[in-house]
């Protein structure tokens, strides 16, 4: 099965659909840190989420989904961009138990919110807050696109550790090319018959004849998606910058040289007190080309 998404329209109606599989890219994700199965799931849902929604709003930047619970699992966290590449991380509050491995999503991470930022290469920086009041990861994006886009939106997401994936039909504005006013309800109706087993064995197109084959729909040629970090010395260097001229002296006062690591792949990074003091000096707090 081959990572990627595909896009799809039913001709004369104003709705639209993408599905995505997920294999080498989360099994690449679970290898970078050990997680409990439950977590792993979570994780998978959200890449499979990462992945949609980036197609869905048409962002040329970086798309990220972070979850911030008040229960056992205290962090999700996933980014996309639309050059295909993924990323996520999890993380467990500091003394929590392991879950349950048939724990839910609202049985990891409690009360919280979800936090989506849209990052684009150019303009604003936005970003939408929904508060976790639903029973999964699904029903929290929905309600975002109910708040923040006025689209009904409806997401079916589902991974076991080896594979993930995620289908999504939205409805959009009304207009004359739509003659058919029944298509969103008969749609969704059809996508709700959708199992999991179903979502993470079959082909994408045989998934997709088996819900709609009554209907006219195009599907488009699928994108690849991959695993892929943004991490560099620069980011890592702004990164630190953040924590402050008295903490990153007190740091090097004690070590004599500053070694981090991106969370997302494991990537190391050494910073010789040379380079953080050139990076305090730097007028505006900008750091200096690190090598």
């Amino acid at each position: 099965m081959t990572d990627q998404i595909q896009r799809f329209i039913f001709d004369d109606t104003n709705v639209r659909g993408e599905i995505v599989t997920l294999e080498s890219t989360y099994a690449e994700v679970l290898d970078k840190q050990a997680y409990p199965p439950a977590v792993e799931r979570q994780l998978g849902e959200l890449l499979a989420a990462a992945a949609l929604l980036t197609e869905t709003v048409k962002l040329d930047g970086t798309l990220s989904l972070e979850v911030r619970g008040q229960g056992a699992l205290s962090l999700l966290m996933a980014e996309s961009n639309p050059g295909g590449e993924l990323r996520a991380i999890a993380r467990l509050a500091d003394d929590a138990d392991v879950p349950a491995e048939d724990a839910s999503f609202k049985q990891l991470v409690g009360d919280g919110q979800l936090v989506i930022t849209l990052d684009p290469r150019e303009g604003n920086r936005y970003q939408g807050i929904v508060a976790l009041e639903a029973e999964d990861l699904a029903s929290c994006l929905e309600e975002y696109f109910y708040r923040s886009e006025q689209l009904a939106t409806r997401l079916w997401l589902t991974a076991n550790g080896k594979r993930s994936a995620g289908l999504l039909l939205q409805q959009l504005p009304d207009d004359a090319s739509n003659r058919d006013p029944d298509a969103w309800d008969r749609l969704l109706s059809l996508a709700s018959t959708v199992s999991a087993e179903e979502m993470l064995t079959l082909e994408q197109r045989d998934l997709l004849y088996r819900l709609f084959h009554e209907e006219t729909a195009r599907v488009f040629e699928p994108k690849p998606l991959h695993f892929g970090c943004t991490c560099s010395r620069e980011r890592i260097a702004d990164a630190l910058l953040t924590l402050g001229e008295a903490e990153l002296r007190d740091i090097l006062a004690e070590q004599k040289a500053i070694d981090t690591q991106c969370h997302f792949c494991h990537t190391r990074y050494h910073f010789s007190a040379a380079e953080i003091e050139a990076m305090l000096d730097s007028p505006d707090g900008d750091s200096p080309t690190l090598h």
